[in-house]
C-alpha cells in the first residue's frame, strides 16, 4: 500500500513524526528552448520585461519556499539553502536548482517546482518575443540523505 494512502485509499499525510532529521540535498534541472534572438535578449538583459535572470531566481526561490502551498501533500520544510544557475546556450537556458534542508523529509520537490517555475518565469518574460518557447526535460538529477539514500540520475541518452 502507498503511504500516502491510508487503510481506506484515501489521500493523507505521511507521518513524519518520528523520522530522526538528517541533511538532506537535492538537485534538479530542466531546459526553455527558445529562439537565438531571445536567449541573446536574456543574455544581454534587454527582455522589456526587465532582468529575467534574476527574476527567475527569485521566482525559483519563493517557489522552494512554498512547495508545499503547491503541491498536496507535501510537508512544510524548512530550507536552509537554495541556489539556482542559468547556463544560456545559443537557442537553449538550462535551469539548475540545489536545495538543502536538515530534517525528516526529503527536498526532491522543492528542487523541482523550483525549476518548474523559474522556467515558467523565463516563459512569461520572454513571451512577448515568441510564444513558441518549449519547456522540457524537467528532472531530478540527484538526492541525498533520508532513508532512502542517495540517488544520482543516469546520464540522458544522445
Amino acid at each position: 500500500m502507498s503511504t500516502h494512502l491510508d487503510s481506506a485509499g484515501r489521500a493523507r499525510m505521511v507521518d513524519i513524526g518520528n523520522k530522526a532529521p538528517t541533511a538532506r540535498a537535492a538537485v534538479a534541472a530542466g531546459r526553455l528552448d527558445a529562439t537565438a534572438a531571445i536567449v541573446q535578449a536574456i543574455r544581454d538583459n534587454s527582455l522589456a520585461k526587465g532582468d529575467a535572470l534574476a527574476v527567475a531566481r527569485v521566482a525559483a526561490i519563493m517557489a522552494v519556499k512554498n512547495t508545499s502551498r503547491v503541491i498536496p501533500l507535501c510537508h512544510d520544510i524548512a530550507v536552509s539553502s537554495c541556489q539556482v544557475d542559468f547556463d544560456l546556450g545559443d537557442t537553449a537556458v538550462d535551469v539548475r536548482c540545489r536545495v538543502q534542508s536538515t530534517g525528516s523529509t526529503g527536498v526532491e520537490m522543492e528542487a523541482l517546482h523550483g525549476v518548474a517555475v523559474a522556467l515558467l518565469t523565463l516563459y512569461d518574460m520572454a513571451k512577448s518575443m515568441d510564444k513558441g518557447m518549449v519547456i522540457r526535460d524537467i528532472r531530478l538529477l540527484s538526492k541525498s540523505g533520508g532513508k532512502s539514500g542517495d540517488y544520482t540520475a543516469p546520464e540522458p541518452e544522445a
